[in-house]
């Protein structure tokens, strides 16, 4: 099974909504319709080049999606890179796609100049947790939301 991995493209919003749904289920949680097609066009903007979203293709169809925010930090330099969001169908699970998502992460990273990317996670999520645990070192850090 060949997998490419590509910048999001406008033809692809209804694949993608398909797999950004997919990620939000598990993750018991939803976002309006609106927020879908907003995300989806400020990924596509020239006018927000912090936003992109990648995508893994099998066959002409979309399997996996990742989103990747650059920011600044207080802490550094230079900007830092948020992986906010990776799903793969999971009737693609298994065959290294998530990883050579997060990889194309390191590589977009790696091409701005950006050294750090992180993401979070749920505890519970131990199949994705076991993925991470190869590619990156766990945090002490906590989230809180307001």
């Amino acid at each position: 099974m060949a997998i490419v991995i590509r910048p999001l493209a406008p033809d692809d919003y209804n694949a993608w909504a398909n797999l950004w749904r997919g990620y939000l289920d598990f993750y018991q949680t939803s976002v309006r319709d609106d927020v879908y097609q907003a995300s989806f066009a400020r990924m596509l903007s020239s006018d927000q080049p912090s936003l992109n979203g990648l995508v893994a293709v099998s066959d002409r169809h979309l399997v996996g999606l990742v989103h990747l925010i650059f920011h600044r930090h207080n802490w550094r330099l230079e900007d830092v890179c948020y992986l906010e969001d990776i799903y793969v169908d999971p009737a693609y699970r298994g065959g290294g796609i998530g990883r050579s998502l997060i990889s194309a992460v390191y590589a977009a990273a790696d091409a701005n100049e950006t050294p750090s990317v992180y993401w979070l996670t749920q505890d519970f999520n131990q199949t994705a947790r076991r993925l991470y645990d190869t590619i990156a070192t766990v945090t002490p850090f906590i989230k809180y939301n307001r």
